[in-house]
């Protein structure tokens, strides 16, 4: 059976290519009908949290990420299993313990273990690129355990691997350089290589490796910012991907029968924001009207007007505008506070009658007998939709000229030269404050209705 393993280190946020890494074994493993293991690789003493542990746990499993074994592995809690291995590989005369000089604390003595080296080259096939081969002369005799009851990263991932039972481990490209050294170990300990697979990394726009000073990297920015789990599995799993086929939207269990490890590119994967807001305004266009509203989080948000909230009808009227201008929640939050949807809301008196002229115009007096016609075909309107008023005023704004009659009526509705069109603010703001706006504006021209 098939056994992959997701091994974090509890160091830092859950980083978005620790959650590609963690899926494609997810993919890999269950695709194949066989398990995945969790263990939290905590020898990092000063650097390691629980936090952090518990914060890439939860991320994980909101993805729907799930593994087999129930107890969490911890690294930190083995030492006794660690030395076990070490004494055996110093009995055997494969490994030793000796004494020198702390790099550290200049002039202490402190004993590391270290394994002798057979200095050879090694050749290991990967499923992604192939046959590499790598000499290990250079790595000399290395240190494999700061002392006997302190085993060090490869060592310990070397048994894990063993006693856990996987059988591929798939892994960052940058990890490489790591497999020979803990084949060496794996021969020294007389213990089965398991299959290897390296995946190309995730690049920023610039193809440097993707890192914080490309903006969020971390898999809860994304999430606060609104990207759905769906969206994030769906774009984590085309980086270094390709089903081929054209198909671009996937479910998680569409994923798992699709994926095949001979689909992971050699070369980097550029992330792209662009096409990941793309692939979340996807999955955000699925939700209805309630579901959009919880998506929204209006009542998380104490930086947007009192006015946002989910009783409002006015709001619910203007979620198809919303949904058809964001990408995500951040989106939509950056919106509110430059004012985009204050049109829905707050009664428009502040911009100038001159806004109200067509470019065609010579006077602001020549937009008033428009919107008083405009004001006297809605006043006995359907206002179920927008489709419904734009079926009213259609055949008077060919007669008058569409820009004519539209942009001083989308100016009399929302206040602003750039806004939706005039059809989707009156059905958003109901006939009664429509028709008022449409006077206010007259009033401003100079004459009532």
């Amino acid at each position: 059976m098939i056994v992959t393993r997701i091994p974090p280190s509890p160091t830092g946020h859950l980083h978005i290519g620790t959650a590609r890494t963690a899926l494609f074994n997810y993919l890999f493993a269950k695709q194949a009908g066989g398990r995945v293991v969790f263990r939290s690789e905590d020898t990092d003493k000063i650097r390691s949290k629980r936090e952090f542990e518990a914060e890439i746990i939860l991320g994980l499993q909101w993805l729907g990420i799930s593994w087999d074994n129930q107890e969490i592995v911890r690294q930190s809690e083995r030492a006794a299993i660690y030395r076990e291995h070490l004494d055996k590989l110093v009995a055997g005369d494969k490994a030793y313990v000796s004494k020198e000089e702390s790099k550290n604390n200049p002039g202490e003595m402190v004993e590391v273990v270290r394994l002798r080296n057979p200095n050879k080259k090694i050749t290991f096939n990967d499923l992604v690129r192939g046959d590499i081969t790598l000499d290990t002369t250079e790595l000399g005799d290395m240190v494999i355990a700061r002392n006997l009851d302190d085993a060090l990263y490869h060592f310990t991932v070397v048994v894990d691997d063993h006693l856990m039972g996987v059988t591929h481990v798939i892994r960052g490209e940058d990890h490489i350089s790591n497999t020979p050294r803990q084949i060496l170990i794996q021969e020294a300990l007389d213990i089965p290589r398991p299959v290897y697979a390296h995946l190309p990394l995730i690049l920023a726009s610039d193809r440097s490796k993707m890192s914080k000073r490309h903006g969020a990297v971390a898999l809860d920015t994304y999430r606060d910012e609104g990207f759905t789990k769906e969206a994030i599995i769906n774009y984590l799993t085309l980086l270094g991907w390709n089903p081929g086929t054209d198909q671009e939207l996937f479910t998680l269990p569409d994923l798992v029968k699709a994926f095949s490890i001979d689909g992971i590119q050699k070369g980097g994967a550029v992330f792209d924001i662009k096409k990941f807001s793309w692939f979340n305004k996807e999955y955000i266009k699925r939700y209805n009207d309630a579901e959009f509203l919880t998506y929204l989080r209006l009542e998380d948000n104490s930086d947007l007007p009192a006015y946002f909230t989910n009783k409002d009808v006015v709001l619910r009227r203007l979620i198809p505008s919303i949904r058809e201008r964001i990408s995500s929640r951040k989106e939509f939050v950056e919106h509110v506070k430059m004012g985009e949807y204050d049109f829905a809301f707050i009664t428009p008196a502040t911009y100038e009658p001159k806004l109200l002229m067509w470019k065609n115009d010579k006077e602001v007096d020549q937009a008033k007998p428009r919107l008083e016609n405009a004001h006297k075909l809605l006043t006995e309107a359907d206002f179920s939709s927008g489709e419904a008023i734009k079926e009213v005023l259609w055949a008077y704004a060919e007669e008058v000229g569409k820009g004519e009659l539209f942009w001083p009526l989308r100016i009399a509705l929302s206040g602003k030269a750039q806004s939706p069109d005039p059809f989707t603010i009156a059905y958003t703001i109901g006939k009664d404050e429509t028709l008022a706006r449409i006077k206010a504006a007259c009033d401003k021209i100079g004459n009532n209705v």
